[in-house]
């Protein structure tokens, strides 16, 4: 039976030498610190412009995670990757005839890119956060006042689910493209046009990214968005019943099939 420490340490070791994960994460926290800037910034020089219900719910916090739309697709691809990569490469056969205990396996996986990811996350949404509230100037908040630190630690969270449910799918479906395939479209093409369909967005509120990425926000209905039957607590573990959905689902494929 593998020791579960010296599981962590094989997959850490993995995740550590393949260059194209740790380029990744970089391109999670470049992309959505970068955009997020550029988008508050933008954000200052035409508050003025803004409707009436624009300005009564302005969130400054949520205009500081607007890069996150972007740095959660690297989060996707970096998710993929860790278990596509073994399905690609044909090293699940020789990982599972190391650790032949499926569970250790996967999970172990899952657990150290998961705090990987996690850490990028929040260095991600801190980073949003004080360049996002340096550049809006006069509109800015500071971490100190009401809901703001959950905010902002819910945003790093958000990133690391994302990767979590990702590594999920990909273990249930045992391939990147075809992982890749689904979910890209899914959070950036179907889940954003569902949730702006007057019937559709009554189910599109529940999808993963849409309820986990409440908790980023700080006023009620931020930025004239539509109200939901849930807070940002709701919204997140909304988000979590999808995680552990497709990662039982993932484990469901790996324990019944061969590698």
């Amino acid at each position: 039976m593998a020791a579960v420490p010296a599981v962590l340490t094989s997959e850490w070791t993995k995740i550590r030498t393949v260059a194209s994960t740790s380029w990744t994460l970089i391109s999670a926290l470049v992309v959505t610190v970068g955009l997020s800037a550029g988008l508050a910034a933008l954000t200052k020089s035409q508050f003025a412009h803004l409707s009436e219900l624009e300005r009564a719910t302005f969130d400054p916090t949520l205009v500081s995670f607007s890069g996150m739309v972007l740095g959660q697709l690297a989060m996707v691809v970096f998710g993929v990757m860790v278990v596509g990569t073994e399905y690609s490469s044909g090293m699940i056969r020789t990982s599972l005839a190391a650790v032949p205990q499926r569970a250790t396996f996967l999970f172990s996986k899952i657990a150290v890119a998961g705090v990987l990811a996690l850490l990028v996350g929040l260095a991600t949404s801190f980073l949003s956060f004080f360049l996002g509230q340096a550049l809006l100037g006069s509109h800015r908040t500071s971490i100190g006042e009401p809901n703001v630190l959950r905010a902002v630690v819910g945003a790093g969270l958000y990133m690391a689910l994302i990767a979590v449910f990702s590594m999920g799918v990909t273990a249930m479906l045992r391939s990147s493209m075809l992982s890749l395939g689904i979910l890209v479209p899914f959070f950036f093409l179907i889940s954003q046009i569902l949730s702006n369909v007057p019937k559709a967005k009554e189910v599109a509120r529940y999808f993963p990214d849409q309820a986990g990425s409440k908790i980023m926000q700080v006023v009620p209905r931020a930025m004239g968005s539509d109200q939901v039957p849930y807070g940002p607590w709701g919204g997140l573990g909304i988000m979590l019943l999808w995680v552990a959905a497709a990662l039982i689902g993932g484990y469901a494929v790996l324990r019944r099939r061969d590698a």
